[in-house]
């Protein structure tokens, strides 16, 4: 019986050898492999790579679709994308405030729509130290050294107030006229600090600068810094008030230069002040007269 059942072994493998020569092309398909295949598609069966790839395809139908819930705005993680940015960024936004050109608007031309608080977080920090300590340099070369530490405290109030509460009544106003006047250009909040905290850094070099003894000179400083602030400022929101009534437009641009000239001045004023002469104290002249007397 072996040797009968023998031939029909060997028959069945030289067949499928002659097949697969004559067809090199062919693909043969093993019940093992057809097994496999039945248990995978079986139910219960979990498989890693599958179930990896469908998590990853989730998550990006999820980003494409717009559906991803983002942070809070009260915790960190909502302003942790507004601090990953690159450093030639803000460097190419810095020199964009202090090379303003009217057909380059801020927003449009160096944001892109991805504002960050990185640069201005700096920029005022480095304001508030840069006043202070200039300013106590300068009263030194005057003959007049009194270090007073509440100026850093007054200093970053004053900054910091002007980088963040007027860019919030500015946004408040547009976001309330865009809702009146519909063709309005509309910014976001984080756009508005973000073009206000770069602005500022023209008030850096000022500052500094304005350590020379010489009072117009401190006053021709603080003009051109001015300048250059209060022009980034005019070129960048003007697009979205000309399309409103003339007199609420010239009315908000009015604002936002005088609110940039009452920072300039409170600076030059408060922290570079001409030094006066010094004030005698009430109780030497009763003294003087005590001995006259006498």
């Amino acid at each position: 019986m072996a040797s009968n059942n023998d031939p029909f072994e060997f028959r069945e493998f030289e067949e499928d050898g002659n097949l697969l020569e004559t067809n090199r092309e062919a693909t043969t398909i093993k019940i093992e492999d057809e097994d496999v295949k039945r248990q995978t598609k079986a139910p219960g069966f979990v498989h890693d790579a599958e179930d990896e790839y469908s998590a990853h395809s989730d998550d990006r139908e999820e980003l494409l679709s717009g559906q991803k819930k983002s942070a809070p705005f009260w915790t960190f993680e909502y302003y942790q994308k507004f601090f990953d940015i690159e450093t030639h960024h803000v460097r190419e936004r810095i020199l964009g405030s202090l090379l303003p050109w009217p057909r380059k608007n801020f927003i449009q031309f160096y944001l892109r729509k991805n504002p960050d608080l990185y640069g201005p977080f700096w920029i005022c920090t480095t304001l508030v130290f840069a006043v202070f300590i200039s300013g106590n340099i300068s009263n030194f070369m005057a003959g007049k050294y009194n270090p007073q530490f509440r100026k850093v405290t007054i200093a970053a109030t004053m900054i910091f107030s002007y980088a963040w509460f007027v860019p919030l009544g500015l946004w408040g106003f547009l976001l309330w006229r865009n809702n009146k006047i519909l063709n309005l250009v509309s910014y976001s909040f984080m756009e508005v600090v973000c073009v206000y905290g770069y602005s500022l850094s023209a008030y850096i070099p000022a500052v500094v600068l304005c350590i020379a003894p010489l009072e117009w000179l401190r006053w021709c400083i603080m003009v051109v810094a001015f300048g250059l602030s209060g022009s980034i400022l005019v070129m960048t929101f003007w697009p979205a008030l000309r399309e409103d009534h003339p007199k609420v437009a010239m009315a908000m641009v009015s604002a936002i230069v005088l609110l940039d000239v009452v920072l300039a001045v409170v600076c030059k004023m408060y922290f570079f002040s001409r030094p006066g002469a010094p004030v005698a104290p009430p109780t030497s002249g009763l003294i003087k007269t005590n001995t006259s007397s006498s």
